[in-house]
């Protein structure tokens, strides 16, 4: 009885040490990831509009997430990454959805 206790839990451990090597692949994503009430924008588009000096644009309201930057304001597009955009209003650096114009990440 015990070794058999003691071949069931090796064998056990060894299917888990399998699963987890299995895991070992990384799916990078250039479309915006939604969890629940969060857009999750890849580390490299954050960087990149970190990175890049843009004139403020001084805009009426908050700059909130899930608010329209109305047509007046530039948005700029982010290199290699189509479904963002960027802009600087009131002094905050934003992330945007070009197509709607929409505020997806507010980056400080």
């Amino acid at each position: 009885m015990r070794k058999t206790l003691i071949l069931a839990g090796t064998a056990a451990l060894m299917t888990l040490s399998a699963s987890a090597h299995a895991q070992e692949t990384v799916i990078i994503r250039q479309d915006p990831v939604v969890t629940q009430s969060t857009v999750v924008v890849p580390a490299p588009v954050q960087t990149y509009v970190m990175q890049r000096e843009v004139r403020s644009v001084p805009y009426e309201g908050d700059v909130l997430i899930g608010r329209v930057i109305d047509d007046p304001v530039e948005l700029y597009p982010v290199d290699g990454y189509d479904n963002y955009s960027y802009t600087v209003v009131n002094e905050r650096r934003v992330i945007v959805d070009p197509q709607t114009r929409q505020i997806i990440q507010i980056v400080e």
